[in-house]
């Protein structure tokens, strides 16, 4: 799936992972929602969406639903850090789970980015869905590539209680 339109100023990323359920058994049929910053930091608005709950995410996100493998891929852009700020550069991620609820992850983070603090490292280590701590590698034609594999639930509160249509 795409979420940043190939001519979107940036430097291409490819963010790919499997989804998992608690036993390590691949997840198919999972919905994987991320939405970030263009290259500048701005969460790029979409005026159609005005009043509704996307709004505030832009028009840089996407969905995507797991394979029978429990893979999922996004191309996209690198985002960048908030204007102004030392706020480290990251992509929101939701999972929407068949029969489930619907809940926020880890957001995954760049290692290689200078904003990133030791808090941050240390709190990946306890993130939803497992870390979003990601080390950045470029290929050839200068495209980034980030691994964000997902534990279904795991460190959710309330997760093992949730049912279809509730937010965690």
């Amino acid at each position: 799936m795409r979420i940043a339109p190939e001519d979107e100023p940036g430097e291409p990323l490819v963010i790919e992972g499997t989804v998992r359920d608690e036993e390590g058994a691949p997840a198919s049929g999972v919905i994987v929602y991320a939405y970030h910053t263009d290259a500048r930091g701005i969460y790029p608005r979409d005026e159609r969406l005005r009043g509704s709950a996307a709004y505030p995410h832009g028009r840089l996100r996407a969905w995507a639903k797991t394979g029978a493998d429990g893979s999922y891929r996004f191309e996209t852009i690198r985002p960048g850090s908030y204007p102004g700020t030392t706020i480290a550069q990251h992509v929101h991620m939701h999972v929407i789970e068949p029969g489930r609820c619907t809940y926020y992850i880890a957001s995954i983070e760049f290692e290689d980015d200078p904003h990133l603090t030791a808090a941050d490292r240390e709190a990946q280590e306890r993130g939803r869905g497992g870390s979003g701590l990601v080390s950045p590698t470029r290929e050839g034609g200068g495209r980034w590539t980030v691994r964000r594999d997902i534990v279904l639930g795991l460190l959710v509160p309330g997760y093992e209680d949730c049912g279809e249509g509730e937010t965690r």
